[in-house]
């Protein structure tokens, strides 16, 4: 049984983004244990260092527009720590993760998740009760 926590993004962990709009079908690429799908439109991130894709519509709903370039997490995340070993199916593909690491889901009912380590998440998020 999941015991999912609400945490949001401390307000100083923006991110650096643009949109992939150039005349592509999309790519793919190796991250997270596994091989990872963009289409044309979603969002090419770099997240202090930690370069990866976002849906479109994934980051429409959830990232706010400090200045050009630059967006920070606006909506609350789910997260509880993986008890084992494992992966999630994410927008992008498969991410895979360690016992310990924290399993995140953009929705509270655990869907649209992804994860990272228990050292970064702590970094860059907090609860939010």
């Amino acid at each position: 049984m999941r015991e999912l926590r609400r945490y949001r993004r401390l307000p100083d962990q923006y991110v650096v983004a643009i949109p992939l709009r150039l005349d592509t079908e999309g790519f793919s690429y190796r991250k997270w244990g596994g091989e990872q799908q963009c289409k044309p439109g979603d969002w090419l991130v770099d997240d202090d260092g930690d370069i990866h894709t976002v849906d479109a519509d994934v980051f429409a709903a959830t990232y706010l527009q400090l200045h050009r370039g630059a967006y920070v997490k606006c909506t609350p995340v789910w997260a509880e720590a993986a008890p084992e070993a494992g992966s999630v199916v994410t927008k992008e593909g498969r991410t895979h993760y360690n016992r310990g690491d924290v399993v995140v889901f953009n929705n509270e009912d655990g869907t649209d998740g992804y994860a990272m380590t228990a050292e970064r998440f702590e970094s860059h998020y907090e609860p939010d009760e």
